[in-house]
């Protein structure tokens, strides 16, 4: 929205929500999204043509093009729980979009969603019984986190689905100010909404594939990244998407994923949904394995020993630390009793805090006594490399953070106990310098 804002300054575009204090976030100094790029497009159009209220009622009636993109979560309760996308809120939209609209509406479905949601989006926005009409559009987002205001400018394609002809070219007009015609893709409405899913279901199995592989070369003396780059060379595979790492994470590949496995079990198809399945299951592997490494590594217990981790976001340039890989290996290393020392130069400590407290929950919800004693205890935040290796047995690098490639090893382990190990879950650091610098280096994929 703050894009086509910035591209579009004859359109009044209003962000809604009802938690007032994520709008006094928007309207702050600081937004709550680290986004390179993101809070000088957001400065540019905002208070000009770009509004963040919590008055959402008045926005629905004033406006003529409504996006619905709110979090669609894997469920963790009733039917399809851990599997199905939890389309509360979805609905919940819908409906008030239903109640307070009148004349004619452009809803469009930017959240992503099973195919065939826009069909019950329809039949709630009919029931409106206010004499409004409305066309239901699928324009699924593709952006990467970290380099979303890049992709925004210049997209791979834009993707509209429907079947309302006027509404469809009315958007496509709207990314057209600045994105060219030929990138501007339309679909029908299922296919635009399963689009999404399975792009990222592929990608996100390209991720699991090197990393299954990773496995291998270190059990055979391989180099995953030679592999990789071999492999990659094949005009017909391509590069992108085959750097080994301690796994994906974020809040669509995981979700995303399991939403199409839900989706054909729910249609009689139990041999594609195994097969994509696999694709979740080899990332949890991958963490689990990074894990174990770690501590049979250390002379098989890692207890009372103080452990620095560089990285706690899911990716490097975002404060997002949704499905984070760093927070699976913190909390198995918290349960052998270890020391950590984090640190992320974006992700603030109450997030980190928030995010291992939930590793820690009994079956109602809060957390155990033990583990807020683990928290109490064995957890420091920290703010900066330094800080996190000074008098640590090891590191562990989660999150491919540019500054980690250009931090002084030799200073580093001049801090640290001895023997010093590193294990690096991204393949950032370069080995013969911290083999240089006297660290036992632990790599992904690596022999």
């Amino acid at each position: 929205m703050a894009m086509i804002a910035k591209q579009c300054p004859d359109i009044e575009v209003s962000v809604v929500d009802v938690n007032a204090d994520r709008i006094a976030a928007w309207n702050s100094d600081r937004l709550p999204v680290y986004e390179p790029g993101l809070d000088e497009t957001v400065r540019q159009a905002r208070d000009r043509n770009l509004f963040f209220s919590t008055d959402v009622d008045e926005a629905i009636r004033r406006s003529t093009i409504i996006f619905i993109s709110v979090n669609t979560p894997t469920k963790t309760f009733g039917v399809g729980a851990g599997r199905a996308a939890n389309l509360e809120f979805v609905e919940k939209c819908a409906r008030q979009i239903a109640e307070v609209s009148t004349g004619h509406k452009i809803v469009v479905e930017k959240s992503t969603l099973p195919v065939r949601t826009a069909a019950a989006v329809k039949r709630i926005l009919d029931t409106s019984g206010n004499g409004g009409s409305f066309a239901v559009l699928s324009n699924p987002e593709f952006l990467a986190e970290g380099t979303a205001v890049r992709d925004l400018l210049a997209p791979d394609r834009v993707l509209i689905g429907g079947e309302d002809i006027e509404a469809v070219e009315r958007l496509a007009t709207i990314y057209g100010r600045w994105i060219p015609d030929e990138r501007i893709l339309t679909t029908n409405l299922w296919s635009s909404e399963l689009s999404k899913l399975t792009a990222n279901a592929f990608l996100a199995q390209r991720v699991s594939s090197i990393n299954a592989i990773s496995a291998l070369c270190e059990a055979t003396e391989a180099d995953v990244d030679e592999v990789a780059q071999a492999v990659g060379r094949d005009s017909r595979i391509g590069s992108k998407f085959l750097k080994a790492s301690v796994g994906f994470g974020g809040s669509c590949f995981q979700k995303d994923v399991l939403n199409l496995v839900y989706l054909c079990e729910h249609f009689g198809l139990p041999e594609v949904a195994a097969y994509w399945d696999q694709v979740v299951t080899m990332n949890n592997f991958q963490k689990g394995r990074f894990s174990k490494r770690i501590v049979e590594t250390m002379f098989n217990t890692v207890s009372d020993k103080q452990i620095g981790v560089w990285g706690f976001a899911f990716k490097k340039d975002t404060n997002d630390t949704r499905e984070s890989a760093a927070i699976s290996i913190c909390r198995d290393l918290l349960r052998e009793r270890s020391r950590l020392k984090i640190y992320d130069p974006q992700v603030s400590e109450r997030q980190i805090r928030q995010d291992l407290a939930a590793q820690f929950c009994g079956s109602d919800g809060s957390i155990t006594d033990a583990g807020q004693a683990l928290l109490d205890q064995n957890l420091e935040v920290v703010n900066s490399c330094a800080a996190a290796a000074e008098q640590s047995h090891a590191i562990t690098v989660l999150t491919e953070w540019d500054e980690f490639q250009s931090v002084n090893l030799d200073r580093v382990f001049a801090s640290m106990q001895r023997p010093a190990f590193l294990f690096d879950g991204r393949n950032v650091i370069n080995r013969d310098a911290a083999v240089a610098s006297g660290f036992e280096f632990h790599g992904i994929g690596k022999p």
